[in-house]
């Protein structure tokens, strides 16, 4: 005997004729705790020694026995008699919970020798009822209480052979499984099974389903396809706008470095705002790192109308390529892609003038210091102005275009960059444009739009003005005559009255060297601010006159201090023309003079706390507290940049 199939319902057992199989072994075989015959089978025996109702044995109505086994490989010989137990009537006894099972006791009670096979009749069939010729059907349950699973429907009997609680699940129409909460439960039938997929809904959903997913994969095909063409595009047109750039610093004789517009965008994090140092009028500064972690400054010009920009940006790069000078701040190379234009300067870690004039970056600058500055500025500009063919004027000359490296060198920027806001310039340098910012800007450019050398010099004795006063050049916290540093700075200077406006931090009284330099900063300045630009000097002149003032050291001054002193005293009895507030800087902002000498304050400022600032101007709105631009700096907008 073999199991040839295991169903939800039932156990199938292979039984070939055998006419040698022992009877009583073989059928307790058949029953067990879990198991028993169903009574649809029919046992076919033989040697029977009893015949009768009670044991339900029959001749079998099948003989010849040759149709359904061949005596010869059953062992059976001719004359033996084969005998059929046939299924009981329905009773009490053999029915349990609907199911009816052969009864062990009265097949053994047959008395017969040998259990030769087995008849199952089926109704489970789809073809109909059917009689399976060497198969015989075992039910089986599972003892105890019923465990079936949700949904399932219980049947709780006896069973036949223990006399125990038995109980069977079975999952209702619909649905499949065993039923049981320990098995495989009941689960809804799908629909689109083999033998219903093409008549049921499911295959015209799945036939939708396909062409809709061929759809959207050929579309995304297609969107890859035109991203891939659109990347290649841009990278070819990158590729043709650099050399267009190459061939136009070829044909300039210009050698500045060219970077591409990705390692610009990566440099400032797609110019982040975080990276930005300010905004002006000619565009917007942004620091950044290079790949060769240097630090820069960015300068994307805004996008301008003309026809011509990119040659006037090529001109402009030509312009300030070619000039060196170790107080200009050097242009380390640019990018001309994407419709972008954007130069690319070396970082000056520490700030400006401006911000050190007016405390934003620690203590006051002492007076050593700020002749030095003057002094190197004025070399810058007169190198722009005598040593360059065709001259350079800068237009735009101020305190916050005046960058400090961490030895507190200074360096000019912006020079040659106004050109680029000009609508017309010729020969003369005639321009309508708006040139400079206001404070700075030469009072007689208002009347013939005329701008020279001379404008620049004008714009310099601003700043000159600014180092011996720190203060602001434009405040309209001031008296109305008073609001204009350069005004206010002519009539005390003209009236001798000097040390009203002398920063109080650079104690002029100190030693008569440091007073007799100041008032004679002061008269050199008071010639730059002349009103007819004839009479101003050159800015070669300015730069001798203070390297002159810088290296007489503490050689004796054939000046009065005594009488300085004096004419200081007799004009700080005067009332201020216009106001009766005093000229001296805010008391908030002079506060303890310092006494530590300039190494303590360079050793302070070292290059991991020092803050950067942008070395291109940025024009801002000028009124109120905002005369220079904005200390944004790069250290102290993001610190993940040390």
């Amino acid at each position: 005997m073999r199991v040839r199939n295991v169903t939800a319902r039932a156990l199938f057992l292979e039984l070939l004729p055998d006419c040698s199989r022992p009877f009583n072994a073989s059928v307790e075989a058949l029953f067990s705790h879990a198991y028993a015959p169903a009574s649809g089978n029919t046992l076919v025996v033989s040697s029977c020694r009893r015949s009768g109702a009670a044991a339900h044995i029959q001749n079998c109505s099948a003989d010849p026995p040759d149709r359904y086994m061949n005596r010869t490989s059953s062992h059976c010989t001719a004359n033996e008699p084969i005998r059929c137990i046939l299924p009981p009537t329905p009773t009490s006894s053999n029915t349990s919970g609907g199911h009816r099972f052969l009864s062990k006791r009265e097949v053994l009670g047959s008395g017969c020798a040998g259990l030769v096979s087995a008849v199952s009749y089926s109704d489970a069939q789809a073809q109909g009822p059917s009689l399976l010729l060497g198969k015989l059907e075992l039910d089986w349950w599972v003892q105890g209480r019923c465990g079936c699973s949700r949904g399932a429907t219980c049947t709780q009997f006896t069973a036949p052979t223990t006399g125990k609680d038995a109980f069977r699940c079975k999952c209702p129409e619909g649905l499949e499984g065993d039923g049981f909460v320990d098995g495989a439960g009941c689960k809804a039938v799908s629909k689109c099974d083999g033998s219903k997929f093409l008549s049921a809904d499911c295959g015209k959903k799945i036939l939708v389903a396909l062409v809709m997913a061929g759809v959207i994969f050929g579309a995304m095909v297609m969107g890859l396809t035109c991203v891939v063409c659109h990347l290649l595009k841009r990278r070819s047109a990158s590729i043709r706008s650099q050399q267009s750039t190459k061939r136009l610093l070829s044909e300039a004789e210009c050698m500045v470095p060219l970077y591409s517009y990705r390692e610009i965008e990566r440099a400032t994090s797609g110019f982040s705002e975080d990276h930005r140092l300010g905004t002006g009028a000619y565009g917007t500064v942004y620091a950044g790192r290079l790949s060769d972690n240097r630090l820069v400054a960015v300068k994307r010009i805004k996008q301008r109308d003309n026809s011509d920009g990119l040659d006037s940006v090529m001109n402009e790069v030509k312009l300030v390529s070619s000039v060196s000078h170790r107080n200009l701040v050097r242009l380390l190379g640019c990018c001309i892609e994407h419709g972008q234009q954007i130069l690319v300067y070396e970082f000056m870690p520490n700030g400006t003038l401006a911000q050190h004039l007016q405390r934003e970056r620690g203590p006051a600058v002492p007076w050593t210091v700020r002749l030095r500055m003057a002094a190197d500025t004025a070399k810058a500009i007169a190198y722009l102005h005598s040593e360059v063919h065709p001259p350079i004027y800068h237009r735009d000359i101020k305190s916050s275009n005046i960058l400090v490296d961490h030895e507190y060198n200074s360096k000019v920027a912006d020079f040659g960059l106004s050109r680029m806001g000009m609508t017309s310039v010729d020969s003369s340098h005639i321009s309508t444009a708006p040139q400079g910012t206001p404070g700075y800007v030469d009072p007689q450019y208002h009347q013939n739009f005329h701008l020279s050398d001379k404008s620049d010099v004008y714009s310099f004795g601003v700043v000159l003005v600014e180092i011996i006063t720190a203060m602001k050049v434009v405040d309209f916290s001031r008296g109305p005559s008073e609001i204009n540093l350069a005004q206010l700075a002519v009539e005390k200077i003209g009236r001798g009255c000097v040390d009203d406006i002398i920063d109080p931090y650079l104690d002029p009284h100190r030693d008569a060297w440091t007073l007799t330099s100041i008032h004679k900063v002061a008269e050199l300045a008071f010639r730059c601010l002349a009103f007819q630009s004839e009479i101003r000097p050159s800015m070669a002149e300015v730069a001798e006159e203070l390297e002159q003032i810088q290296v007489s050291g503490w050689a004796p001054s054939t000046d009065d201090p005594a009488f300085m002193s004096t004419t200081s005293s007799l004009c700080s009895s005067a009332p201020s023309r216009g106001t009766d507030k005093p000229l001296a800087p805010d008391r908030s902002r002079r506060e303890a003079v310092a006494s530590s000498p300039v190494n303590a304050l360079v050793a302070q400022e070292t290059v991991k706390g020092a803050a950067a600032s942008s070395p291109v101007s940025v024009q801002e709105r000028w009124f109120s507290d905002r005369s220079s631009p904005s200390s944004s700096s790069l250290l102290g907008n993001n610190s993940s940049l040390h």
